[in-house]
């Protein structure tokens, strides 16, 4: 291996949290949403570079339904700490609404502003006739958008940008093509990252990404930043049970198509499971990396010299928000980052086991 934890910690990787105001057994709603306010705010103290937010409809294991409005509000209580989305969904969305969204968010955090795009569907098809869905172009809505942040489109929307607003894309190996053409940065996960699995393909596709791509005048060179669940903790053990939660969320919603709120471990461990979930969850948790902090950061480093990324976005998390927060601050410390509030940031997050 030619990286080693010296990648994370001197290798001047942006760092950023992406958090997606999962709900939890027992809470209502909100406390998801100001979860992930206080989140941010930790996050900023940590010296996090970037912090997004996703977008989600009719799941009950998430609430950021919006990402501009849960934007908004962190915007209103952090001063330095770039927000973005990851992601805006475009077949949801007509491209100038989305403009003239994030052109206001500019206003209230001019130079802050990140708008990661994406194109998932609905998560069900009542969810899909609710957003009427229907077959859109993503090439020709991202370059129809990237010219209303631009001023140069058929109108002018409005308010225009207090200060350009970079556009990401959330790829798949069909995006990171659109991505190319366009001169456009990404951000990569799931199976293009290969972590607990072959990583051949997802290299291919994006040194496809590289070698393709045409400069754009925001973005004259390529950009990769990588997404995954990670977790820290003081022993190998507990990082494990800290992916529990999520790990068995997804198996439930891979298996009764409900993507149910976090679950404390205690009843995630009573719950009878079968085969397939079983196997769900093991799926899950080995397309995480989740450990001490030297094995994070070794694998962490492995990763980094394998894709070439610029950037590290850690989409964790897990039932015990006190223990989300110590991971949150262990990660950061990894990168070198230097806190302003110290321990305190950590510390003074809510028990959630």
């Amino acid at each position: 291996m030619v990286a080693t934890a010296q990648a994370v910690t001197g290798g001047g990787v942006g760092l950023s949290l992406l958090d997606r105001s999962r709900t939890r057994a027992g809470e209502p709603d909100a406390d998801a949403l100001t979860g992930t306010v206080e989140r941010a705010v930790r996050a900023e103290r940590l010296g996090y570079d970037r912090f997004f937010v996703a977008e989600h409809h009719g799941v009950p294991g998430v609430a950021g339904a919006s990402p501009a409005v849960l934007l908004a509000a962190i915007a209103g209580r952090t001063t330095s700490i770039r927000l973005g989305s990851a992601g805006v969904m475009l077949p949801h969305h007509q491209p100038l609404v989305v403009a003239e969204q994030f052109a206001m968010l500019s206003a209230f955090a001019p130079g802050r502003v990140d708008l990661g795009l994406g194109r998932s569907p609905g998560f069900t098809a009542p969810v899909r006739r609710a957003l009427r869905e229907h077959e859109t172009d993503f090439a020709a809505d991202l370059a129809e958008l990237r010219a209303y942040l631009a001023g140069t489109a058929e109108i002018t929307a409005r308010p225009r940008p207090a200060a350009p607003v970079p556009m990401t894309v959330l790829a798949t190996r069909r995006g990171l093509a659109v991505a190319a053409a366009l001169g456009l940065p990404v951000i990569v996960g799931g199976p293009l990252l290969g972590v607990g699995g072959d990583p051949a393909p997802g290299l291919a596709a994006l040194a496809r990404y590289r070698d393709e791509y045409r400069p754009s005048a925001e973005h004259p060179e390529p950009a990769v930043a990588v997404s995954l669940d990670v977790l820290v903790a003081g022993t190998a053990a507990r990082a494990q049970e800290l992916l529990l939660p999520e790990a068995w969320a997804m198996a439930q919603a891979r298996t009764t198509g409900t993507f149910p709120p976090l679950e404390p471990l205690d009843a995630v461990r009573a719950h009878p499971r079968t085969q397939t979930q079983e196997r769900y969850v093991a799926e899950t948790t080995a397309a995480a990396i989740a450990g001490t902090p030297a094995e994070v950061a070794d694998r962490l480093g492995d990763l980094l010299d394998r894709t070439g990324a610029g950037e590290l976005v850690a989409s964790s998390s897990t039932f015990d928000r006190r223990a989300l927060a110590e991971s949150d601050a262990a990660l950061a410390e990894l990168f070198g980052r230097q806190s302003v509030a110290g321990s305190a940031a950590a510390s003074s997050a809510p028990s959630g086991a």
